[in-house]
C-alpha cells in the first residue's frame, strides 16, 4: 500500500520480539532483517537497505547450509541494493554469487534463475 513508516513500525516491533525470544543466530531473525531491509530498499534509502540485507546474510550463512536457495535470494538482495546505488560491479558479483547458488540448487526452469539470468544481464 506504499504505507512504508508502518510497515516499517510492525517489522521492527516483530525484529525486538524475536530478538528477545531467539538465539542471535535464528532464521526468523534473518527474516525480519530482510523485511526491514526491503522497506528500505522500496523507500530509496539503498544504504540503510544494505545494512539489514547484509545482517540477514550473516545469520543464513551461519545457519543455512553453503547452497541453500536462502543464500541465492540473499546475495541477490544484496546485488539490487549495490544495484541501486549505481555500484554495477559490485552488484555484478553479487548478482553471480547468487546465481552459482541457484544453478547447483534448483532445476533449471526455476523462476529464480530467470530473474538471477536478468539481473547479471542488465
Amino acid at each position: 500500500m506504499g504505507d512504508y513508516s508502518k510497515a516499517l513500525e510492525f517489522y521492527e516491533k516483530s525484529l525486538q520480539i524475536r530478538e528477545k525470544a531467539l538465539p542471535s543466530n535464528h532464521p526468523d531473525l534473518a527474516s525480519s532483517y530482510n523485511n526491514i531491509g526491503q522497506v528500505y530498499n522500496n523507500m530509496g534509502d539503498y544504504s540503510k537497505a544494505l545494512e539489514f540485507y547484509e545482517k540477514a546474510h550473516k545469520i543464513k550463512e551461519k545457519a543455512l547450509p553453503p547452497n541453500h536457495p536462502s543464500l541465492g535470494i540473499s546475495y541477490n538482495n544484496i546485488g539490487q541494493a549495490y544495484d541501486n546505488m549505481d555500484d554495477y560491479s559490485k552488484a555484478l558479483e553479487f548478482y553471480e554469487k547468487s546465481h552459482q547458488i541457484y544453478e547447483k540448487a534448483l532445476p533449471p526452469n526455476h523462476p529464480h534463475l530467470v530473474i538471477s539470468y536478468n539481473n547479471i544481464g542488465q
